[in-house]
């Protein structure tokens, strides 16, 4: 059984950090791409961050760029540093699993349950 476990998320101030976690199981972590999305209310989920399957390559949004960091350990574990926290960065985030790497959240085949991010102003 497949399943995406993210954590690290809470209510933060603005200019603030939080480490996201995502402890991956019952599949092949190593043979997948891995991906960061988030969802604000009223808004369609949106790509974070992905991370190739052996770490070798990695791409951002443009609205994190410079202020994130996505990586991956053999420990089956995804992270999402992100620094510099700003309000319109509150949302679910959601980490999910793509064989082949890529940003379209279409494409990804397996989804966690996401974890809150509230920045305060």
């Amino acid at each position: 059984q497949v399943q995406l476990v993210e954590s690290g998320g809470g209510l933060v101030q603005a200019g603030g950090s939080l480490r996201l976690s995502c402890v991956a199981s019952g599949f092949t972590f190593g043979t997948y791409c891995m991906g960061w999305f988030r969802q604000a209310p009223g808004q369609e989920r949106e790509f974070v961050a992905a991370v190739s399957w052996n770490g070798g390559r990695t791409a951002y949004a443009d609205s994190m760029k410079g202020r994130s960091t996505i990586s991956r350990d053999n420990a089956k574990t995804l992270y999402l540093q992100m620094n510099n926290l700003k309000p319109e960065d509150t949302a679910v985030y959601y980490c999910a699993a793509v064989i082949d790497y890529g940003v379209r959240s279409s494409n990804y085949d397996f989804w966690g349950q996401g974890t809150q991010v509230t920045v305060s102003s």
